[in-house]
């Protein structure tokens, strides 16, 4: 069954929410330029109200690597969420099993990214190509590359990018992701969750079998 992670969480009552329904995993934004970013104190108080077997995941975009382990020790999270430039380097230095990897997919080509992070991470995250920012656009992009990276590289792939309830059944079916990454898909506005949302995007991901 595919796990489920609700990224972008910005208080306490999305996030029990969202472990209430059934949710693998919640995400806190801690790049700053994002318009879901929360301060670090902020995430450490919502992760000391979260029940345990729960991931906690930050999401970091071109942050000091130093600062990065400080942060995920100060508030108490499982992964670090590398959404920039980082190198295989940067994942080393923070720890294969705290890194998540992203990757963002325009074309066939950005398949062969995910290779030179082979061995330094613990999971391949793909989401949709913008000029403008480094995630969170509510963008999809061609499943089928997706599926690519999954049959190509024995390494968890967490599919992110335009995903809500509507569409979380098909791509599921489609990809057979490790997990499925969702934000601006279940939000009320930006920031907050629809609590509804969140609830049917877990039902409709986790009823997909393969």
């Amino acid at each position: 069954m595919v796990k489920v992670k609700i990224c972008g969480i910005t208080n306490s009552r999305d996030a029990l929410e969202s472990i209430r329904f059934g949710a693998d995993a919640v995400g806190f934004i801690l790049y700053c330029r994002s318009k879901r970013y929360v301060e670090p104190k902020v995430v450490r108080h919502i992760c000391k109200s979260l029940p345990p077997f729960v991931s906690k995941v930050g999401v970091f975009v071109n942050e000091d690597r130093k600062a990065v382990l400080e942060i995920l020790s100060y508030c108490g999270l499982d992964f670090a969420q590398l959404h920039g430039d980082e190198t295989p380097e940067d994942c080393a230095y923070i720890g294969k099993e705290r890194v998540i990897k992203a990757i963002r997919v325009k074309s066939e080509d950005d398949v062969r990214k995910v290779e030179p992070y082979l061995g330094f991470v613990s999971a391949i995250l793909l989401d949709t190509y913008t000029e403008t920012a480094y995630g969170g656009t509510g963008k999809t992009f061609d499943w089928e590359i997706a599926r690519t990276v999954v049959e190509a590289y024995e390494v968890p792939v967490i599919l992110s990018g335009g995903l809500k309830p509507e569409n979380v059944s098909d791509a599921v079916k489609t990809v057979k992701p490790f997990c499925v990454d969702v934000s601006s898909g279940v939000e009320e506005k930006t920031g907050i969750k629809d609590v509804e949302k969140v609830r049917e995007f877990v039902r409709l991901s986790k009823c997909v079998d393969y």
